[in-house]
């Protein structure tokens, strides 16, 4: 597998993989909506992965856009049900995005959501989800779980373990899990491997619990990376060490 540079990779370790994108890598830093070059930049480091003959899936989010639960305490108005499902459609929004992406790429893809709207979007069927990874096609898994008050996270675990993934990747901002925020705590460390139990008892909130102790549950690891460096998708399918595995690989 080869780089953006022209850099050789590892074989892939894993066939099957989840990755949950957040909306954040839709648009830089601090800016707001869906950007193309951003867009871009994220769809050739996935088509990469595609081509070298890994099963993907990617959970998208729309915190970009909009969060439902920015109006949970601000407003009377939009109920929090409401806001929830607007949340829900702003990862429609970047689900289209990513797709128009990956096909300006030669890429084949299939955007389901778990909101219906056939129109745009397949049905999230696991059967048939299933079958597209089997013929090589990205799936773009957008809507959530169809329902509020959960989070994309929490999306992304039921959907790697609906889907029978090896891996699910949290692709963030950060390289990984810290005992505490290094922004606010300069001597925090960063875990090379963590348990689920340490992230759940030490409230590490790299994701919501719910989503941890799903991943608990279904021994899947997880492995959270800095996407924003070119090539780190990559790496982190071919099992290099990057970022932070919690769980335990092989396991």
């Amino acid at each position: 597998m080869e780089t953006a540079g022209g850099g050789h990779l590892a074989i892939p370790r894993f066939k099957r993989v989840v990755l949950k994108l957040s909306g954040e890598g839709f648009a830089p830093p601090g800016k707001s909506g869906v950007h193309i070059e951003e867009t871009l930049v994220l769809a050739r480091q996935l088509a990469r992965v595609a081509k070298s003959g890994v099963q993907l899936a990617i959970v998208i989010g729309g915190g970009n856009i909009l969060r439902g639960a920015q109006f949970s305490s601000a407003s009377v108005v939009i109920k929090p049900a409401t806001a929830h499902y607007m949340g829900m459609l702003a990862t429609v929004m970047n689900g289209l995005a990513l797709q128009e992406a990956l096909e300006s790429l030669h890429c084949e893809t299939r955007l389901q959501s778990a909101v219906r709207m056939e129109t745009v979007a397949e049905p999230y069927i696991r059967r048939r989800a299933i079958r597209h990874l089997e013929k090589g096609r990205i799936v773009i898994l957008a809507g959530g779980t169809g329902n509020p008050f959960v989070t994309t996270d929490t999306a992304a675990a039921l959907r790697s373990l609906d889907l029978s993934a090896e891996v699910l990747l949290k692709a963030t901002k950060v390289d990984g899990v810290y005992s505490a925020d290094p922004v606010t705590t300069p001597s925090a460390t960063r875990f090379s491997i963590v348990g689920y139990d340490t992230v759940l008892r030490d409230n590490l909130r790299i994701m919501d619990t719910t989503a941890i102790s799903m991943c608990r549950e279904g021994r899947l690891p997880i492995v959270v990376f800095n996407y924003k460096t070119d090539g780190n998708i990559e790496r982190a399918i071919a099992g290099e060490p990057i970022g932070t595995i919690i769980g335990e690989l092989g396991q």
